[in-house]
C-alpha cells in the first residue's frame, strides 16, 4: 500500500507541476508579459515545482535527508540517466549558444552547495546566498538573449512551444483557472503523500530517508526531464537535452535549495555531506569534456552514463544489502 501512496504521490506532483506550468504560461500570456521573461522565470519555475514542494515538504516535516537527496539525487539522475538514455538513441551535441557558460555556471553553484553544506545546517543566509545567485543568473540570462535574435536558444524550444499552444496550453479564461487550481492543489496533496511514503519505507526497509530521497523521490521527480530528452531524442533535437539538464540542475541548487533554506533551516545529513555532494560534482565534471571540446555525447559514452547511475543506486543501497546478508548468514 505504501507503494502506491507513494507512486500516487509522485504522479499527483508531476500531473500538477505539467497542469501549473500550462495554466501560468497562458495567463502571462494573456496580460502580455514578454516570451522571454515566461520561459526565463515561469516555465523554468513551474517545471522545478515537483522538486520545490517536496524539499519544503520534507524539510517542514523534520525529513532533511528527503529534502536534501531529493535535490543532490536528481541532480546525479539528470546526468547519467538523463543525459545518458537519449545517447543510446541519438549522440547528443555539445555546442549549444551558452553551454559553456552554463555549465560552469552549475559546477560553481555545486562547489559552493558543498561549501555551504559543510558549515553546517543550511540556514535563511544560505538560502538567500543561493537564491541571489539564481536571480543574478536569471537577469544576465535576459541580458544576453535581448542581444539574440534567435530567443529559443536561451528558453529552450520546450518552452517555446508550451507558450505558443503546441503542447496544450488553455486559452479560455476558466480554463487557465482550473488548471492553475488543479495544479495548485495537486503540488502540496502530492508532496505530502511522498513525503510521508518514503519516510515509511525507509522506517519499513531499515535504510535512510536519505537513501529514498536520493533514489526513489529523485528518480520519480526526474521522470519529466527524461521523457522529455527521449522524446526530443527521437525526434532528432538531442542538443535540447544538455541545455535542459543544465537548466534543470542550477535550479535544483540555487532555488529549489535555496528558498526551502529560506523558510525553514536544513541540517544536512553526514552521508550526502561526505559522499553524494562530490559524487554530484564529479557527474558535473563527467560531461565538462565534452563541452569543452564540442564533442558529442555518442551511445558509448550514454552505457558508461547509464552504468554509472545503476553503479550509485546499489552504492546507495549498499550498506543495507550487506546488513541483510549478514543477517541471513546468522
Amino acid at each position: 500500500m505504501v507503494y502506491i501512496t507513494l507512486a500516487a504521490g509522485i504522479a499527483l506532483l508531476l500531473i500538477g507541476g505539467d497542469v501549473l506550468v500550462r495554466g501560468a504560461v497562458s495567463l502571462a500570456v494573456k496580460l502580455d508579459i514578454p516570451t522571454l521573461v515566461i520561459g526565463l522565470t515561469i516555465v523554468a519555475f513551474g517545471t522545478s515545482a515537483p522538486e520545490l514542494v517536496i524539499s519544503l515538504r520534507a524539510a517542514l516535516a523534520g525529513s532533511p535527508g528527503i529534502s536534501i537527496g531529493n535535490v543532490v539525487g536528481s541532480n546525479i539522475a539528470n546526468i547519467f540517466l538523463v543525459l545518458g538514455v537519449p545517447a543510446l538513441i541519438a549522440a547528443t551535441n555539445c555546442d549549444q549558444p551558452f553551454i559553456k557558460r552554463n555549465t560552469l555556471y552549475v559546477i560553481g553553484a555545486s562547489l559552493l552547495f558543498i561549501w555551504l553544506c559543510q558549515l553546517g545546517p543550511l540556514s535563511f543566509w544560505h538560502g538567500a546566498i543561493l537564491f541571489g545567485l539564481m536571480v543574478a543568473f536569471l537577469v544576465e540570462s535576459g541580458r544576453r538573449a535581448a542581444q539574440r535574435s534567435d530567443a529559443a536558444t536561451v528558453i529552450g524550444e520546450e518552452a517555446i512551444e508550451l507558450i505558443d499552444g503546441v503542447s496544450g496550453v488553455p486559452h479560455r479564461n476558466w480554463t487557465i483557472a482550473a488548471f492553475l487550481a488543479i495544479g495548485l492543489i495537486s503540488l502540496p496533496i502530492g508532496a505530502q503523500l511522498t513525503v510521508s511514503a518514503a519516510s515509511s519505507i525507509a522506517m519499513s526497509f531499515g535504510v535512510s530517508e536519505a537513501a529514498v530521497g536520493l533514489t526513489l523521490i529523485a528518480l520519480g521527480t526526474s521522470l519529466p526531464e527524461l521523457a522529455t530528452t527521449v522524446a526530443a531524442a527521437l525526434r532528432g533535437h538531442c542538443g535540447l537535452a544538455l541545455g535542459n539538464v543544465l537548466g534543470s540542475n542550477l535550479f535544483n541548487i540555487l532555488a529549489i535549495m535555496g528558498l526551502t533554506a529560506m523558510v525553514v533551516p536544513v541540517p544536512v545529513p553526514d552521508v550526502i555531506k561526505s559522499v553524494d555532494v562530490w559524487i554530484m560534482l564529479a557527474a558535473a565534471l563527467a560531461i565538462t569534456p565534452f563541452v569543452l571540446r564540442r564533442r558529442s555525447i555518442n551511445w558509448k559514452i550514454g552505457l558508461v552514463f547509464v552504468s554509472c547511475y545503476l553503479l550509485y543506486i546499489s552504492f546507495v543501497f549498499a550498506p543495507r544489502m550487506s546488513q541483510i546478508a549478514s543477517a541471513s548468514a546468522n
